[in-house]
């Protein structure tokens, strides 16, 4: 298996150390940066698979940092802060993080988190690499390609992150069939314990993506979760 490469964005030397010791002690290659200037550095020079980013830098937040690597990187993110205030959560993931840890979490549990969410994310990327694709889905106004993991909304193609395009993937492939919190949590990020507010901030970003006042895709089912609904 081709070595994966996990960059930890934080001015903090000893957090830098600490988990370049636990990410390296498990296999991963690891590359670091301690402001938004030496990330986008490493990501202009390096294949990246992951990034840990804290909010707190120096000349400017992760928040700013994340929005903009957001433009060329499509990669997995998660926030990691010490800050745990649900409006710093909501935040991150609204910018497309994919998770947002607090610091108190111990290094060893952060790592098994990395470790699935990329497991996750290679056994869909080789599902679509193999010889039977996963098929495009096509509707009035909405084409979702797997293969290019493009979404096309009309004339237009409109950016998802990855986890945004699973999510919408996994609803558009089951149209009219209510899925739970649960549910969705267990088939896109494959255990049932994420903090709420990360699938509700999943779907109000996709929702302001793909959504016109001609058609709205993802429809709520109070007390219950969601479903996807061909216009």
């Amino acid at each position: 298996m081709t070595q994966r490469t996990v960059l930890i964005v934080d001015d903090d030397e000893e957090i830098l150390s600490l988990m370049q010791d636990f990410l390296e002690a498990d296999g991963f290659h690891v590359r670091t940066a301690k402001n938004g200037r030496e990330t986008r550095s490493v990501l202009a020079n390096t294949e990246v698979n992951l990034i840990v980013l804290d909010i707190m830098l120096p000349e400017e937040s992760g928040f700013e940092v994340c929005r903009q690597i957001r433009q060329n990187f499509d990669g997995l993110l998660i926030f990691l802060s010490a800050r745990q205030e649900d409006h710093d959560k909501i935040r991150g993931l609204g910018l497309g993080a994919d998770d947002y840890i607090v610091k108190s979490t111990t290094p060893s549990v952060i790592v098994a988190k990395i470790r699935a969410m990329l497991r996750r994310s290679e056994r869909s990327h080789s599902r679509l690499a193999g010889p039977c694709c996963m098929p495009a889905l096509g509707f009035e106004g909405l084409k979702i390609i797997p293969e290019t993991r493009e979404v096309w909304v009309r004339t237009k193609v409109v950016y998802l992150t990855a986890k945004e395009f699973d999510l919408l993937y996994f609803l558009a492939s089951n149209p009219k069939r209510v899925f739970t919190t649960d549910e969705l949590f267990q088939r896109i990020w494959g255990n049932d314990g994420e903090d709420p507010h990360t699938l509700r901030v999943h779907i109000a970003r996709i929702r302001s993506k793909i959504d016109d006042h001609s058609a709205k895709w993802i429809h709520t089912v109070w007390g219950i979760g969601y479903k996807f609904v061909c216009q």
